[in-house]
């Protein structure tokens, strides 16, 4: 249980980077992981390998009723998706993939993470960076990251399709545990977006950067 700031570089023109203040609550159990908008359940874990089931609510990013920009478009509702996910555990690396899908018949999209984390322990510090490739779905895509259907299209605001998308993504997490009971988190995370994204004529920057700043209590 803690709180937590983010701040990011927000994804559309007309939208404004912002930041935000959290309190919440994570769970880690033997088999169970929340992690606040998503979920793990590891029906496989041992030494060398682990698998599980995914999901995940991914909230909306675009109203029409938020900025005049966005006139004439449609509304970009909350979604959840469902997947699996599994990893290799190496003694220098922890290689990873995951899929989703949409199940709720939102954007009706799909979703494939490749994964590397490098897990670097001294004492009570953990230092992880990694890097891997999002892929995500030609409906996935135009979705959330910057498609312009016909019928949304103007003179400003010419038609657009991603297509599917490949975008390259390196983080960097750290935490120190203060003492047995308390937990302090610093991450970052920079997804350079797929061409198709990037030149999309409502998204703004050529990339997608999110830093976290968290503080937590274990029971």
């Amino acid at each position: 249980m803690g709180g937590a700031v983010i701040s990011g570089t927000a994804r559309y023109e007309a939208q404004k980077d912002e930041t935000y203040v959290i309190p919440g609550a994570l769970y880690f159990g033997d088999q169970f992981m929340y992690l606040g908008d998503r979920g793990r359940y590891y029906f496989h874990l041992d030494d060398n390998t682990a698998a599980y089931a995914y999901g995940r609510f991914r909230f909306g990013n675009l109203d029409p009723d938020d900025e005049d920009a966005f006139d004439g478009m449609h509304k970009r509702k909350s979604e959840f998706e469902a997947g699996v996910g599994g990893t290799i555990i190496t003694p220098y690396a922890l290689l990873s993939a995951r899929v989703s899908s949409d199940v709720t018949g939102r954007s009706n999209g799909q979703e494939l993470l490749l994964w590397a984390d490098f897990p670097i322990v001294k004492g009570n510090l953990l230092v992880m960076p990694g890097m891997g490739m999002m892929i995500r779905s030609d409906k996935m895509a135009n979705y959330y990251f910057g498609g312009v259907s016909k019928s949304e299209a103007t003179a400003q605001r010419p038609e657009w399709d991603t297509g599917t998308t490949f975008s390259p993504m390196a983080a960097v997490i750290t935490s120190y545990r203060f003492s047995p009971k308390w937990v302090g988190m610093l991450a970052a995370n920079y997804e350079f977006y797929d061409k198709d994204i990037a030149d999309s004529p409502i998204v703004q920057h050529n990339g997608e950067l999110y830093g976290i700043l968290a503080v937590g209590y274990i029971w």
